[in-house]
């Protein structure tokens, strides 16, 4: 049997379900592959498991940043590389589950990136860019990596910023270092369970009823006492949907039911996006919600299958 099983599908489509059924049947673990449930003190609008649902089952990766701090794939991965270390240690399968993409096919390639930040580096090409524009550090990058400009759009700061400091760094351009990561073979060869629905007005409505769920849990007050705690807006964390919302109701600029509207709309277009990425994977064993009777036996019987 495989030791990493990854469960990928859009939000609100029942994975952590499905993943703590597994691990309760394989003396597993999961480990979380959300990129906004690593943020201690966000809870309800991440829609973070809690200890009913967990079920004993344990999830590494769950609050292990702070809502200001910068968290980056390569972070993630790294992480999630010595949580599943520590699980194949104690003999057990560990379970990646979550709906953030890039972070699961980064994990599973075992891509190392470029150059971990410097603040000298990153202090520097931020100082351009204030004093002369992103365009200019864009010609910058253009000279250093054509490639890597070629494919960055000039509203792109942070990317075109962290492009050129990887240049400074390394003395290597960002597109050589991504061609040496794609030599490398995968670091794992999991099993892909994949969830989805044949009727995708199924899914958006479990969306919905979703987000209604968050409000009654109090979304608006895990909003405020994170902006109470002097969180800044502009910071990653409080750009994901449900908090950038539900801030502008909080600062007035729309009213809660408002927000509530924008948070389904964001969230369903956001389940189209993740379907749209994971399709991608042919690997991936699509399993759907509205025509199973039982998720976790047609899960069990893949595993079997692939056993033999």
């Amino acid at each position: 049997m495989n030791n990493v099983i990854c469960i990928a599908g859009p939000t609100a489509s029942g994975k952590t379900g499905l993943a703590v059924s597994l691990a309760k049947r394989l003396d597993a673990e999961v480990v979380s592959c959300d990129s906004m449930q690593i943020y201690r003190g966000m809870d309800i609008g991440t829609a973070k498991p809690d200890a009913a649902e967990m079920d004993g089952v344990p999830h590494p990766l769950l609050d292990v940043a702070e809502p200001g701090e910068d968290f980056s794939v390569g972070r993630y991965v790294k992480l999630a590389d010595a949580a599943i270390a520590d699980i194949h240690s104690r003999g057990k399968i560990a379970i990646v589950c979550g709906g953030t993409g890039l972070y699961m096919d980064s994990l599973v390639k075992g891509e190392t990136f470029a150059a971990p930040s410097r603040p000298a580096q990153r202090e520097y090409v931020e100082h351009i860019a204030e004093e002369k524009g992103v365009a200019y550090v864009y010609e910058m990058l253009k000279e250093a990596d054509p490639e890597t400009a070629e494919r960055l759009h000039l509203s792109d700061r942070k990317r075109i910023i962290r492009a050129m400091e990887v240049f400074l760094i390394t003395g290597m351009p960002l597109s050589w270092h991504n061609e040496q990561s794609k030599k490398r073979p995968p670091k794992y060869d999991p099993l892909w369970l994949g969830l989805n629905f044949r009727d995708r007005a199924k899914l958006y409505a479990r969306v919905d009823r979703r987000v209604d769920q968050m409000l009654e849990k109090g979304l608006e007050a895990e909003v405020r006492a994170l902006l109470d705690r002097g969180v800044d807006p502009k910071t990653t964390a409080m750009q994901a949907i449900g908090y950038k919302e539900m801030a502008a109701a909080i600062r007035g600029e729309c009213t809660v039911r408002q927000a509530a509207e924008r948070i389904k709309q964001a969230s369903r277009n956001y389940a189209k996006r993740q379907l749209t990425w994971f399709r991608r994977n042919e690997a991936i064993h699509w399993l759907y919600v509205d025509e199973s009777k039982s998720l976790p036996e047609e899960a069990m019987r893949l595993l079997s299958e692939q056993d033999h």
